[in-house]
């Protein structure tokens, strides 16, 4: 079992090393979504322990996304505000253990994934198209 745990750390750290930026943000996007899903999952089961594990997981990606923000673009301002949002709205959630206000945020998580999924597809389409 050791090795086959050892052997998926490896997998893993090769998908990380060889992604293109873009694909490691969708990646990021997608444990954001992931870990929301757990969260309220947590919340639902009574599991304290759980939701606020993986409310401050879901936190770390949005700081993520935050800190690495590129601010040249004219989006880059109405992003950052969106990520302060729902990082703060997940403060909340993690006092409250509100489900609701998890549900919200991943609604614009999964909105956030879905445009960078499409943008994405768009980018390599142009390129092909050249």
């Amino acid at each position: 079992m050791a090795m086959m745990n050892n052997a998926y750390q490896q997998y893993q750290k090769n998908i990380v090393t060889t992604s293109t930026p873009e694909d490691l943000t969708l990646m990021l996007y997608n444990g954001l979504v992931r870990f929301l899903k757990q969260a309220i999952q947590g919340i639902e089961e009574k599991n304290i322990q759980k939701s606020h594990n993986f409310i401050i997981r879901s936190q770390d990606i949005i700081t993520e996304f935050m800190c690495t923000l590129n601010s040249s673009y004219k989006i880059s301002n109405s992003l950052l505000s969106m990520y302060d949002y729902m990082h703060t709205k997940l403060t909340e959630a993690n006092v409250k253990k509100d489900k609701a206000i998890v549900e919200e945020v991943l609604g614009y998580a999964e909105d956030l994934r879905d445009t960078w999924s499409q943008a994405m597809k768009i980018a390599k389409q142009q390129v092909v198209n050249k």
